[in-house]
């Protein structure tokens, strides 16, 4: 039996370098996920999820994110174009746009409409990006012959990863309770989602009731369930297991519940698998590639925090997610016959109030609060004159009008606009330092350090006049209960990056990588040019043998 069986691994791993490409290529994205999570809920994962991905895969164990701020918008981005925000122009999930003086969101695009729902959010596309994708150079490889396909439950998740090219990116929407996209692709959906759309499965996952996978009182790697650092999914209810969806979803509009339950994952993996049939992916000798971003993860996280039990729930759910999905890609694709990435656009802070109950340092920023005292203090000196534009994503914009007028007198007079904001911020509680653009522009792209993920995330004609960043632990957004993320510190930055399968040895390395390794890694692997704006280099533990 065991000769049998090294025997047909043997033929596995033969077969697999003897292909010259992989047929598929399956990018997963978890959204807002921990390396530290694949440590904590070890011992609960099964065999066939992330188990399977570390013992037959390679993992980075040391993988940062190598800019601030990061968000979901710029993950994305990050991962499949190989460069950051100073690049590829992805500076936050939104932003202010200072040329048109209004916000703007990161794949929102107006001349679209969207496709599926007439009232959904479909008016979007990846036009903001301004660099290519592992995606789209996949495509223009194959002379546009590789089908590529993005899904998520957000559409930036969905979108910003298919890249420019792609055959079609489709997303949840909360309204209809299907998949939407749109015109930016096609006219209307595939028919093959169009059948998907038809079983209304988030419908059935709503009418579930969600309980813990094993016995409470086993989910000893997270705090107790009833925690005042959480947020109620029902009003004047506590948050603890099991939550009745059939009821909860009343308080909801439409389908969006889905979205905050771990069953998200469920209905996002049903649509993956439906994906790689409907689109007979792999099915050739030409590579194909499937984006799949989990995005419940993070909106439980930001709900319930990384130290909850629904959080640990939505993990080991994850896993058997992944198991199913693998599965089925070794039955229609074939063991061997395709690659596998897993990472996350970014990581999470632990609830402020949690660690300062525990005595740790750790805070919220009230911008409001501070953005009024900046004002007052800046009236001391300019009068009444608006300096202050607009304060977004921990960036400070100047009103440019009010340094109108004589070139010499309002520089002057922004140099010391920018020195005095400078130095009130310093000034105030849970701020870490303050960089102002000429800073930014003139620092080193590699520059190490908050600075230099300052750097990588600054845009030169997108992001504001002013920079700041915050002390560990603080965030500038909540309250009591819940958490976000956003920083350049380890607990923001530090992801999963696992590849695994076809030409892929195993493994694990402990050196240093950026996410924007990921995009390269795979240029060498499937031997097609880097995306154009690629700053990462090739993972040598991995390609180099």
């Amino acid at each position: 039996m065991k000769h049998l069986l090294f025997t047909l691994s043997w033929i596995v791993t033969f077969a697999a370098h003897a292909q010259d490409k992989p047929k598929l290529v399956v990018g997963i994205v978890v959204d807002q996920m921990r390396q530290e999570y694949l440590y904590r809920f070890e011992k609960k994962f099964g065999t066939g999820g992330f188990r399977r991905l570390i013992s037959d895969g390679f993992m980075l164990k040391n993988a940062h994110y190598n800019y601030i701020p990061t968000y979901t918008g710029p993950g994305h981005a990050s991962i499949y174009t190989g460069t950051t925000p100073a690049i590829h122009g992805i500076i936050g999930n939104d932003w202010y746009d200072k040329v048109g003086k209004k916000d703007v969101n990161c794949v929102r695009d107006e001349r679209q409409k969207p496709v599926g729902n007439d009232k959904g959010n479909g008016d979007v596309s990846p036009w903001r990006m301004l660099s290519s994708t592992i995606t789209d150079e996949l495509k223009l490889a194959t002379q546009k012959r590789a089908k590529v396909i993005g899904l998520s439950m957000k559409d930036r998740g969905a979108v910003l990863p298919a890249g420019h090219l792609a055959d079609g990116a489709y997303w949840f929407d909360g309204l209809s309770g299907k998949f939407i996209s749109s015109t930016y692709y096609k006219p209307g959906l595939p028919v093959w989602l169009d059948k998907f759309n038809v079983l209304n499965l988030a419908d059935q996952y709503l009418n579930k009731e969600w309980k813990t996978l094993l016995p409470i009182e086993q989910y000893t790697e997270s705090g107790p369930d009833d925690s005042p650092y959480e947020t109620k999914l029902k009003k004047d209810d506590r948050p603890v297991f099991p939550y009745k969806l059939k009821e909860l979803r009343t308080q909801y509009p439409n389908f969006d519940l889905i979205t905050t339950v771990a069953f998200g994952d469920d209905l996002l993996t049903d649509a993956a698998k439906a994906a790689v049939d409907g689109e007979e992916l792999g099915k050739d000798d030409i590579t194909d590639f499937l984006a799949v971003s989990y995005s419940t993860p993070d909106i439980i996280g930001h709900a319930m925090g990384p130290n909850s039990v629904e959080i640990e729930d939505t993990y080991l759910r994850l896993d058997k997610n992944l198991e199913d999905l693998l599965s089925d890609l070794d039955k229609k694709v074939g063991v061997g016959q395709y690659v596998v990435f897993l990472t996350a656009d970014h990581a999470v802070a632990d609830v402020p109030l949690y660690l300062k109950d525990n005595k740790l340092p750790a805070g919220i920023f009230h911008l409001a609060n501070v953005e009024a005292g900046l004002n007052d203090y800046l009236k001391k000196y300019f009068g009444e004159k608006k300096i202050i534009e607009k304060i977004y994503n921990d960036q400070i914009f100047l009103n440019q009008e009010a340094f109108d007028g004589d070139l010499k007198a309002s520089g002057i007079d922004m140099l010391v606009a920018t020195e005095l904001i400078g130095q009130y911020l310093l000034r105030v509680e849970g701020v870490a330092d303050v960089y102002p653009a000429s800073v930014l522009r003139s620092a080193d792209y590699g520059e190490k350090g908050l600075k230099g993920n300052a750097v990588r995330g600054y845009n030169r004609k997108r992001s504001g006049d002013i920079a700041y960043v915050l002390e560990p632990n603080w965030i500038g957004w909540g309250g009591i209960v819940g958490t976000t993320h956003g920083s350049g510190y380890t607990y923001d930055t530090h992801v999963p990056v696992i590849f695994y399968g076809w030409g892929i040895k195993k493994g694990s390395s402990a050196q240093y990588h950026t996410i924007t390794d990921i995009a390269p890694t795979l240029s060498v692997l499937l031997k097609i040019k880097f995306p154009s704006g690629c700053t990462g280099q090739p993972v040598g533990e991995i390609t180099d043998y």
